[in-house]
């Protein structure tokens, strides 16, 4: 399932926008233009749906409330919308739409309230969720939770609660892998930051881990060459995970190095590459262009093409970037770039235009073409001296 449509109303950085989604998706733009606020939308469908601790309350409390979320632009109409619709293959027909839109109480307790929610089965041409119904009337309390969190109420749509349920999210800090000891046990929910990656590797099967290994292992053989032998490994001690590989060294069996030794790059790179071998929810990547050498940007395109064509299933991706290296790459589809712009009323989001896609498609790079019009404004004046 893929996300190929998405409309937001009052959200964050974003007073409207609609815009049509790709299997990759590359979300680029000045600093602040809401790259990642884009990308949190879907993180807050997440965090309503998931199962465990989830719910329309919390993930707007995780964000800081309502005045955090809406748009400074919204100053008469304050709802805050989200609508998506999901096709099984990107240039088909949409089979479900989902809708919801919610606002604060206004009175009392402030509490969040759903002001509609819909679900349609695009399929089948049904309708199978339409809100407020009577019940909202009769018990306002219904009203402050989504169906979505509810599993008593979205049996017809649970394939929709889960999908979102499973989105995943990746910003890995190489140093949370290599100084977990010191920091102690606590890490954030969800961990977005890659805490756990190491956890996440001890729970997969034996065999299934060996072979995802085996994979990375030969892509970064290629960046890091003297590097082999990726493994997983406990401390015989204290019974903590580890990564480990040997590298080539002139004392033989001398090499072996854990992860606390491997560098930025290198760990950033297997994150992302184990997430994309993991699982086949739609994943969300930040900037995955840090810390690693401009050569092998070039090549992040190919390599998470790569990497799908290895897994077991397809994921679909989001990408935000600001590196010119990574989207040198002609192989990109430039119906792939989502270019962000900051606006007086809000920012606005464009698909790539028709004139664009003609220079493209005449030889130009995406680079050369989109992300000039990307950069802010006024990048010029950094070069005035300090008064």
């Amino acid at each position: 399932m893929l996300i190929t449509r998405l409309v937001l109303k009052n959200w964050r950085n974003f007073k409207n926008i609609d815009v049509h989604l790709r299997e990759r998706v590359y979300v680029i733009g000045p600093n602040a233009s809401g790259k990642s606020n884009f990308l949190d939308v879907l993180r807050f469908l997440r965090d309503i749906a998931k199962a465990e601790g989830g719910g329309l309350q919390k993930a707007v409390k995780d964000r800081g409330g309502m005045t955090k979320l809406r748009c400074l632009m919204a100053r008469k109409d304050t709802e805050i919308l989200i609508e998506v619709e999901i096709s099984e293959r990107v240039d088909t027909p949409a089979t479900w739409k989902y809708s919801l839109g919610f606002r604060s109480e206004g009175k009392g307790a402030q509490r969040v309230i759903v002001s509609r929610e819909r679900v349609e089965d695009l399929v089948n041409g049904a309708v199978l969720l339409e809100r407020p119904v009577e019940a909202d009337k009769s018990d306002p309390e219904m009203r402050t939770q989504t169906h979505l969190e509810q599993i008593n109420t979205n049996k017809n749509f649970r394939e929709l609660a889960d999908f979102f349920a499973n989105v995943t999210y990746l910003h890995l800090v190489p140093q949370l892998l290599k100084h977990a000891d010191q920091l102690g046990g606590y890490r954030l929910e969800d961990d977005p930051f890659g805490q756990a990656f190491l956890e996440r590797i001890a729970k997969t099967p034996e065999k299934t881990q060996e072979s995802r290994l085996k994979k990375i292992e030969k892509v970064l053989r290629v960046c890091v060459p003297n590097m082999r032998d990726l493994r997983f490994k406990r401390d015989e001690i204290k019974g903590t995970p580890h990564l480990e590989a040997m590298y080539e060294h002139w004392r033989p069996e001398a090499g072996w190095q854990r992860e606390d030794q491997f560098s930025d790059g290198t760990l950033r790179l297997l994150g992302i590459m184990w997430s994309l071998l993991e699982g086949d929810s739609l994943l969300l990547l930040e900037e995955p262009e840090l810390s690693l050498n401009e050569d092998i940007v070039r090549q992040i395109h190919k390599l998470l093409w790569s990497m799908q064509r290895q897994a077991k299933y397809r994921r679909q991706i989001f990408i935000t970037t600001h590196s010119e290296a990574l989207l040198e790459d002609q192989s990109i589809d430039a119906r792939e770039v989502i270019r962000l712009e900051p606006n007086k009323n809000g920012t606005l989001a464009h698909e790539t235009s028709e004139e664009d896609l003609k220079l493209i498609s005449a030889g130009y790079t995406i680079s050369e073409v989109i992300l000039p019009k990307a950069k802010p404004a006024k990048m010029d004046q950094l070069n005035l001296p300090f008064q």
